[in-house]
């Protein structure tokens, strides 16, 4: 086995454009797949690009380096939009897969309970794609094409996570329902963010996870929330009912029925709006 730990990025490009081996950043979803057993053929670590790593307030918005660990995340000193993010941080496992695993891991390993999803779609995130090539930007939401999918070609690598400066407007929360409080997979999971002026709604942003094959924003259910007082959780409850089973095609798994998925998602979605509010307000 080879194992290949490049410290330039145009280097890892090289390494990807001859082979398009796995890639290894805090190694917390490889390593458990590899229960107990040696890691099969060649890897490419990026761990050692500095490049890779951090986060930075740019022209257009803010980056996230492909390494930044979740750890960094909860650390940094960030807007009241990213606190959805920040509280994600915290529930990605243990404190020990915390300081390993990165944000961008979290986004490749596609899967429906990715913490880190929901909260990044609430903030209108785009994915930096890398290679040899050149570079090129996607959307989140057509970043992750399926569970264990994602839109990466041969050769590419996730190389940052990018943030616009119109989506850092508000505040943001974050909740997640699992089968106990820590080290959980979660049953259902919700990331919303609400912009307010004058006690009304004037932004909205929903985006629900463990729902779904992918999780997704709910564009219908953001646009019913518009326009609304910020402290009529009344009206929002109305709108959630009516709207929350048209737009969730919730999965049955080991975790839980899609019914009760169904049933979880509106009192979730409920009690993020009240999180997101009190954020925005302060």
């Amino acid at each position: 086995m080879a194992y290949h730990r490049p410290t330039v990025l145009d280097d890892a490009f090289g390494i990807l454009a001859k082979s398009n081996l796995p890639i290894v950043a805090g190694g917390t979803d490889v390593f458990a797949v590899e229960t107990g057993r040696e890691l099969r053929g060649d890897v490419l670590d990026i761990t050692a690009i500095e490049t890779l790593g951090g986060i930075s307030q740019t022209d257009d918005g803010w980056r996230i380096g492909a390494t930044t660990t979740w750890t960094d995340i909860a650390k940094a000193t960030l807007p009241p939009a990213f606190i959805a993010l920040q509280q994600a941080a915290l529930e990605v496992g243990s404190f020990q897969i915390q300081n390993s695993g990165t944000v961008a891991g979290n986004l490749c390993n596609a899967s429906p309970a990715a913490d880190g999803v929901p909260p990044l779609l609430v903030l209108d995130a785009s994915v930096e794609i890398g290679s040899q090539s050149g570079t090129r930007h996607l959307p989140l939401f057509d970043f992750i094409t399926g569970v264990r999918r994602t839109a990466l070609e041969p050769g590419e690598m996730v190389t940052a996570i990018h943030v616009p400066s119109a989506a850092v407007q508000g505040g943001s929360a974050f909740r997640k329902l699992g089968a106990r409080k820590y080290l959980v997979i979660s049953i259902c999971m919700v990331a919303a963010r609400l912009a307010i002026k004058d006690g009304v709604i004037t932004e909205a942003a929903i985006s629900v996870g463990s729902c779904s094959p992918v999780a997704c924003r709910m564009p219908a259910l953001e646009h019913a929330l518009l326009g609304q007082s910020s402290d009529n959780s009344a009206a929002w409850l109305v709108a959630l009912k009516q709207q929350v089973s048209e737009l969730l095609t919730p999965i049955d798994d080991i975790r839980a029925d899609a019914g009760y998925r169904d049933a979880v998602a509106v009192e979730l979605i409920n009690r993020t709006l009240l999180d997101a509010a009190g954020k925005a307000c302060t």
